[in-house]
């Protein structure tokens, strides 16, 4: 039983005894700093059911978990908060229990749970991925791996949109401008076929102008410039199966593919399936003929199928045009059918997907509850703002965007700079070096990606990123590094024995906060899975980082008084080493062992 559910019942007890009263249930919070405690139990709630003055209660209460608890060894009030003081050896017990544990805080797969399906990066194949898609991908990754060191089985996949007019325009622009050139070593195919897509806008906005100086008004040069009208043709012979439409197609999008694999390694996240919206597009409209035959959906006169929503407070949504074409809403409720039906112990699903898509998910979400479906009530729309430069706003078809592999590449060049400014890489050799700036300049930009709420729009600095201090990636990092230092330079002082037996001594103040701190790590897990809130880790880490260096600087840890002190502190700063290293796994950020 958890200390938590031991006081619950105590304090129930307690009002029992001393007030003839029941208690519902009762509120708990961290003590506040400035008090002494661990735990505080707040009596106002009470005042519903105990009449009285709330000190006086407080106190009685306190009184009776002190003769009945052995876990709480004193307490005060302050107003009406009971703070408790929990025991030194309450704290020893759960060190002892825990300090072997390597993976303590995760939680293996629980038969009994339904697998949950996270879907993120879902990129389009007419250009390589940017610093937007980085916080799509960093996101999604994050959350499957908390989900998943919840208790629950994680599906990772992405819908890549392979189809479309956009993709058409990549097309065109190589069929006329690209003279047969290839990928090469020094050119990614998704970045060839991302500057074609470039060259189709420049090309596009030529002939708006032409038309233009020829008397058409604007918005009629937009929709009759040739280079769009011929693009539009294309989707049409791809649409209808043209072999060599479709063989470009299939050899420009091959290109891509091998462009994101790269990028998605040198970025740290993977997939379990995927989904491509070639294949799925056509998904859906059995569940729209459904639909109408239940009532769900609705024919306009000019035959196009509608859901009317204003009864739930949103609007009419199409789910089939007039001509009988789907909509993406119609794909959207295919695909998600379609992969219930792919992986049948799926209960939920997560879609990563930009804030500008909120309505959309609303929506969405709600046919699928109208159509019958149990398992909607289990989706959820991971939305996240967009990532801003000090530069401005990024724009694919102009090329202003700022690439994931060139951003990755500064990353760690600047993570190299500061190190070597800094003078902390004697002794490396120069390859040691460049992976270790790797490791650095990733954790930077993940961690300053991942420590904000997801909802929040970021501007993003690579330079304030990579700093040593503060609430940081590599001040994180040089944390454990720092622990690592030290583990190594007990090896050799320290007998097996002692460091495998069990630890029994009174704690330090800074060992017992630390302790608090590591104990928290389990809920911190279950709290962000259930928020899909990677923040919620990236900000624990930094707490317990920030206790740990508060311990190392206020005791000495290698110079304890006797060999079983200094034992225990070296196994507490190895179980600190662990969390940190687990909870920046959870995060996709490596740590590494020196620095």
């Amino acid at each position: 039983m958890s200390l938590q559910n031991t006081l619950l019942n105590h304090v129930k007890k307690a009002v029992a005894e001393l007030y003839k009263a029941d208690l519902e249930t009762v509120e708990f919070q961290a003590t506040r700093k400035e008090f002494a405690g661990d735990i505080t139990v707040v009596i106002f709630p009470m005042l519903r059911v105990v009449k009285g003055n709330p000190v006086q209660i407080g106190e009685a209460i306190g009184d009776y978990l002190v003769k009945h608890v052995d876990e709480v060894r004193a307490f005060n009030v302050v107003k009406g908060f009971l703070n408790l003081e929990i025991s030194d050896s309450y704290y020893l017990e759960f060190f002892n229990a825990i300090k072997g544990n390597d993976n303590f805080g995760i939680v293996s797969p629980i038969q009994a749970e339904k697998a949950v399906m996270v879907e993120y990066s879902s990129p389009n194949t007419n250009k390589p991925l940017h610093l937007g898609h980085i916080r799509n991908n960093l996101l999604g990754y994050s959350v499957a791996e908390i989900i998943k060191a919840s208790g629950k089985k994680v599906y990772k996949t992405q819908i890549i949109n392979d189809r479309g007019i956009h993709i058409c325009k990549s097309m065109l622009a190589y069929e006329r401008f690209g003279e047969d050139e290839e990928p090469s070593e020094n050119l990614k195919g998704d970045k060839l076929v991302g500057n074609y897509y470039v060259k189709f806008d420049q090309e596009y906005k030529k002939e708006i102008e032409a038309l233009i100086a020829e008397g058409q008004s604007a918005e009629d040069a937009k929709k009759d410039a040739p280079i769009l009208l011929e693009a539009q043709e294309m989707l049409r012979k791809w649409e209808a199966g043209d072999k060599e439409v479709v063989a470009l197609w299939k050899k420009m999008n091959g290109w891509v593919y091998d462009g994101f694999d790269i990028t998605y390694k040198n970025l740290g996240v993977d997939f379990d399936t995927l989904y491509y919206e070639s294949q799925t597009y056509l998904l859906g409209k059995e569940f729209v003929e459904e639909g109408l035959k239940t009532g769900v959906f609705f024919k306009k006169e000019d035959g196009s199928v509608w859901c009317d929503l204003t009864d739930n407070g949103l609007d009419e949504k199409i789910v089939l045009r007039a001509d009988g074409t789907a909509v993406y809403m119609t794909q959207d409720i295919g695909t998600a059918i379609q992969r219930l039906k792919d992986f049948p112990d799926i209960g939920g699903m997560v879609y990563t997907v930009g804030n500008e898509q909120d309505y959309h998910f609303k929506v969405l979400f709600l046919i699928l509850k109208k159509l019958g479906f149990d398992w909607a009530k289990n989706l959820f729309h991971l939305s996240y703002g967009m990532v801003d430069l000090p530069s401005g706003k990024m724009k694919s078809r102009e090329g202003t965007v700022v690439d994931a592999d060139d951003l990755i590449v500064e990353m760690a060049q600047t993570a190299g700079e500061i190190s070597e400014d800094l003078g902390k890489l004697e002794g490396y050799s120069e390859s040691e070096k460049q992976e270790l700036y790797k490791i650095i300049g990733l954790g930077a930009l993940k961690y300053f990606i991942l420590k904000v709420d997801p909802k929040k729009r970021i501007l993003f600095d690579p330079k304030e990123s990579i700093d040593f201090q503060g609430n940081t990636g590599p001040f994180i990092q040089y944390t454990y590094a720092r622990i690592q230092s030290i583990l190594r330079k007990a090896e050799s002082t320290l007998d097996e024995n002692v460091m495998s037996s069990a630890v029994e001594t009174s704690l330090h103040e800074k060992e017992r906060e630390l302790i608090k701190q590591v104990q928290l790590f389990p809920e911190v897990i279950q709290n962000a899975a259930e928020q899909h809130s990677p923040a919620l880790v990236a900000n624990y880490t930094y707490d317990l980082v920030k206790e740990f260096n508060s311990f190392y600087q206020n005791i000495s840890i290698l110079g304890a008084d006797d060999s079983n002190e200094k034992a225990f502190r070296v196994q507490l700063s190895q179980v600190v080493a662990n969390t940190i290293k687990n909870a920046f796994g959870l995060l996709g950020i490596n740590v590494p062992e020196r620095m």
